[in-house]
């Protein structure tokens, strides 16, 4: 049994960062009931990230979908309103990611709600908080990542700004909501107690640069300064970067110059015998390492690296990955079915409990396709009558 079956999420958030903290309760068990707008969805069913259309929709949206339910409404309408407060009166969880105001509007604000169920948890996820005078701009990732000082701690010194390659800010949002929706789940289990639960991608940027802030408030002031070439971490000295090698790239973390001069036979390192100039000099032992590391193969600087417990990796993309034994050991991918039989590969959750891999094999859902399911399990026949 997964630790969280028999709870009920009602989950009206749409895109990634709270559609991806429903994910996660999911994979741990809880039924999850997404609230679709009539006709349109969840926006993400049509957010295309690439040209793969799957099944007649994003594969964005499969992806962060899948083994939950779709329950099509019309939050305009007051019948189907009074649908939606029955679930949520029988619900555990409710989460949602609109901007401020919108669920007043619609009566689906937290006071609204927990009239209705008292001891609900509320999650709600926001781009900017509710008090900044950012709090009406729209809370999408890349402008996430470019206002909370992000896109200056990767690329090059002269790369000017670069932005992540993926949506860590709404996925990391998502994450510390699912942590928030699970500590109150657990008060709730002890006192009985619900709680409001709120999340802004804008914090969840911030918390994310904590080791960086840290460094920067306690250093007066002085801004990150990437090195010029090969830089992964605008804090951390030479060798720490990615390089070249003759047939592919290499990681290098941490090491010792000195003593990488002795291994690599690089006579021009040699020079570079203080602690110090790691950081003093980072950008001239960076260009050496560069040059050097470009005479021969990956796999003769790793035999060579490995052996004297150097911290070094090979570079590989998803196709060397998944065809690596250190991937497929793991279990990682799994297929799953949506209910008309379309199936597609997708990752599971990254999460064991009890030496148990938390897999599923239910797609993502059809818009409205448990409509009649939810409505006879869940709403009171005299609001269906009424309605």
């Amino acid at each position: 049994m997964k630790p969280l079956e028999d709870y009920l999420v009602i989950d009206f958030s749409q895109f990634l960062s709270g559609p991806s903290a429903s994910l996660r309760l999911a994979d741990m068990g809880a039924r999850v009931i997404k609230i679709e707008r009539l006709g349109v969805g969840d926006i993400c069913r049509t957010l295309y990230t690439s040209k793969l259309i799957m099944n007649g929709e994003s594969s964005v949206f499969h992806a962060i979908n899948r083994n939950k339910e779709s329950f099509e409404v019309d939050l305009k309408n007051e019948d189907d309103c009074e649908m939606v407060r029955e679930l949520l009166k029988k619900a555990d969880v409710m989460i949602h990611n609109f901007r401020p105001g919108v669920m007043e509007r619609l009566g689906f604000d937290y006071q609204s709600v927990v009239a209705l169920n008292p001891t609900i948890i509320f999650g709600e996820i926001s781009g900017y908080g509710m008090k900044t005078e950012w709090k009406n701009n729209p809370g999408q990732d890349l402008l996430l990542q470019a206002v909370t000082g992000l896109t200056y701690l990767t690329g090059n010194a002269d790369s000017g700004p670069v932005a992540m390659g993926l949506s860590i800010v709404d996925m990391l949002a998502g994450s510390h909501l699912a942590q928030g929706l699970l500590a109150c789940l657990y008060r709730k289990a002890i006192k009985g107690e619900g709680g409001f639960v709120q999340v802004s991608m804008m914090e969840s940027a911030y918390d994310f640069q904590f080791e960086t802030i840290t460094t920067f408030m306690n250093d007066g002031g002085a801004l990150p300064e990437r090195s010029k070439k090969n830089n992964a971490n605008a804090y951390l000295s030479a060798p720490y970067g990615i390089y070249q090698t003759e047939n592919g790239y290499l990681a290098l973390a941490m090491g010792s110059i000195p003593q990488l001069s002795n291994l690599l036979g690089c006579e021009k390192l040699e020079d570079y015998t203080e602690i110090s100039e790691a950081f003093d000099k980072r950008d001239k032992i960076k260009a050496i390492l560069a040059e050097h590391l470009l005479s021969n193969t990956t796999e003769k600087w790793l035999s060579i690296l490995e052996t004297a417990d150097i911290w070094c990796s090979d570079v590989l993309n998803w196709n060397a990955l998944m065809a690596h034994d250190g991937f497929k050991v793991l279990n990682m991918i799994q297929e799953v079915e949506m209910v008309d039989g379309y199936k597609y590969e997708t990752t599971r959750c990254p999460i064991r409990i009890d030496g148990e891999l938390l897999k599923s094999s239910v797609g993502s859902p059809k818009l409205g396709q448990d409509n009649e399911k939810i409505i006879k399990e869940f709403i009171n026949q005299s609001t269906i009558a009424n309605a």
